[in-house]
């Protein structure tokens, strides 16, 4: 039996997951006016929750042997617990998107580009929408407030209400 939007449970999940992660991947998506109020306050609260904790890193000294058996120690910087937690929430929350190649980009360039991102979505939340959120809380004062909906009137053909969705 058909719910909110028009759909099934299962099947409005799995639309707004779909299009929280085409708008935080391209930061402004076009659907239709019901949609981008449903999307809103999903897309916000995995925003606020990347903003929360981005900053939550742990910096480990690791001992590795090289080739002669000499000791060499490096650091490494991992995700605090709490950062751990919100990514992985936010994974569940959001469709795994793959980084695009470039036009006039080589394959070889493209795969040494891309072979250190498991997660390319989720290392944009953190590393470039997160701290920009952040900066900006602490200007303002304020969070939330992070999208924007402007309506465009209707769709030829079926009359719906249409809107952008951006981020702001």
């Amino acid at each position: 039996m058909p719910g909110k939007l028009g759909k099934t449970t299962e099947q409005r999940l799995a639309m707004l997951r779909n299009q929280a992660s085409q708008l935080l991947w391209y930061g402004k998506i076009e659907t239709t006016a019901a949609r981008a109020k449903e999307l809103r306050p999903y897309v916000e609260k995995l925003i606020t929750k990347a903003v929360n904790t981005y900053d939550d890193v742990v910096e480990i000294e690791v001992v590795a042997k090289d080739k002669k058996g000499k000791d060499i120690k490096t650091t490494s910087i991992k995700d605090g617990p709490k950062k751990l937690a919100a990514r992985r929430a936010i994974i569940a929350k959001t469709y795994d998107l793959q980084e695009i190649k470039a036009f006039s980009e080589k394959k070889s360039d493209y795969k040494k580009r891309t072979e250190q991102i498991k997660h390319p979505l989720i290392e944009k939340l953190f590393n470039e929408i997160a701290p920009k959120y952040a900066q900006r809380k602490e200007e303002l004062g304020q969070g939330g407030g992070y999208t924007r909906i402007y309506l465009l009137g209707q769709r030829r053909g079926d009359a719906a209400e249409t809107a952008i969705i951006e981020l702001v």
